[in-house]
């Protein structure tokens, strides 16, 4: 059976480069339109179901009895398993026909967003002395489910723009495309905030898991693994006529793993960078996963006003990528730090803002927009940097899902300890220490970025 599934999502083998160089062309430009859009709509729709569970919080809170604390276990199971499986998902994809592994990935995601939409009807809390305890426990793990193979969709797409795309031209590629997730988070909460109030929690749920089901068609004939694989010459080869020499060296000296481990394991800047990415990862999903119940419970507002803010979040978070590639590439001219650390810094100030704007009435809810514009515009720098693009540049083009397959287990990590931290520290010492959970995280990562940055990176 497992040789089976190995021979499944086998890659598809090289192809010899049998066109004249107009088919080249034209084959590059459609092929490259038919990536762009799989990876956008891909991401997209793996956002559609694992971010509906933030807008569903305070209900699964109300209708199923769960404390703080065990609503932060149960988002934590899709981190802790989002965590290890962005890694193996990261070797896995560097080896593994994109097309098979991204439709795959994005069917199962969906059907266990179903199942944990119907596992209160199977395993009623009330139903015995310990149901409470066992219906989390199988949430958790449906849930934790749906974070492996959500795990696979970002090394995936960063296979897929690292060999359709070349140096040149791949961060602008990127940050369009990194702008996916924050389109996905700002459908889900729209959607989700307009489901449940009418339609309960599980709609929430049921809704998005259909619309992924249905792009999986798409995906499926529109995805292609590596432009050899589809008689196409090399990127650099095809946009520059010649291979990098780094990566003539290792095709000839150097096998997968001692890339990995060159480029990876004994990196110091990947290290840098994985340790800040803890950090990022928490005041990320500290405020994507908690403004909500943060804006009913501690400032009063209803379901639909605080998802209506909390849309403001994702929906400056696209405009937070762009800006981000923008001043990286012309204001410093490639360098990605500085970036980091003037977002960084931007949030700190908006966390600030919304921790401190207390009372209610129009004045005070256009600050709250003002202050989730900024955390969503500010968040996204680091975001698509850290983890993605910087880690990217500094490994190798033959690790590159693998290289952001590891900064990702880091930034999960972070993820398990914003969920479980966040909702501790909102019981046991209220709502501002969550705050201040999240600006603490901001500023620890000014610190350990700040070294890299006065190297010149």
């Amino acid at each position: 059976m497992l040789n089976n599934i190995i021979n499944y999502y086998k890659a598809p083998d090289v192809k010899p480069v049998t066109m004249n160089d107009e088919e080249v062309a034209k084959t590059y430009r459609k092929k490259r339109i038919n990536i762009f859009a799989s990876c956008f709509l891909g991401y997209t729709m793996f956002y559609l179901t694992r971010k509906n569970i933030s807008v569903a919080l305070p209900v699964l809170s109300k209708e199923l009895g769960f404390s703080n604390i065990e609503l932060g276990i149960l988002g934590s199971a899709l981190y802790f398993s989002y965590a290890i499986g962005k890694f193996v998902n990261g070797v896995l994809a560097d080896k593994a026909d994109a097309n098979k592994f991204m439709t795959v990935s994005i069917f199962i995601s969906a059907v266990s967003n179903l199942l944990f939409a119907f596992s209160p009807l199977v395993f009623p809390s009330n139903m015995y002395y310990c149901g409470q305890s066992v219906l989390l426990l199988v949430m958790s793990f449906l849930w934790g489910v749906n974070g492996w193979f959500q795990s696979a969709g970002f090394p995936v797409c960063t296979k897929a723009l690292t060999f359709w795309w070349s140096n040149k031209e791949r961060g602008t590629v990127w940050s369009i495309w990194a702008t996916s997730h924050q389109l996905g988070t700002c459908v889900v909460f729209l959607l989700a905030g307009y489901l449940i109030p009418k339609y309960g929690w599980q709609s929430a749920f049921i809704i998005p898991a259909f619309l992924n089901l249905a792009s999986c068609i798409y995906i499926a004939t529109h995805m292609y693994d590596k432009p050899q694989t589809e008689g196409l010459p090399d990127i650099e080869e095809y946009k520059e006529g010649k291979k990098p020499e780094s990566e003539k060296e290792e095709d000839e000296n150097m096998s997968y793993f001692e890339i990995l481990k060159k480029y990876i394991f004994f990196n110091p800047i990947m290290w840098t960078l994985v340790l800040s990415f803890v950090f990022v990862y928490i005041f990320r999903y500290g405020t994507e996963d908690w403004i909500i119940k943060y804006l009913v419970e501690f400032k009063g507002d209803n379901l639909e006003i605080a998802t209506q803010k909390q849309t403001f979040l994702p929906l400056f978070g696209i405009a937070g990528v762009l800006l981000a590639g923008l001043m990286s590439d012309k204001m410093y001219k490639g360098r990605r730090m500085p970036v980091n650390i003037i977002f960084c810094v931007g949030l700190i100030i908006c966390l600030f803002g919304l921790m401190e704007n207390y009372g209610h009435g129009m004045l005070h809810d256009l600050i709250d927009y003002v202050c989730l514009s900024g955390i969503g515009l500010f968040t996204a720098g680091p975001l698509i940097f850290i983890g993605g693009l910087c880690a990217v540049e500094s490994s190798s083009k033959k690790v590159a899902a693998a290289a952001t397959g590891f900064c990702g287990v880091f930034g999960y990590l972070g993820a398990m300890l914003s969920g479980i931290g966040t909702g501790y520290f909102i019981d046991n010492f209220g709502w501002q220490s969550a705050l201040w959970f999240w600006i603490i995280s901001a500023f620890l990562c000014i610190i350990i970025l700040y070294p890299v940055y006065r190297k010149g990176l």
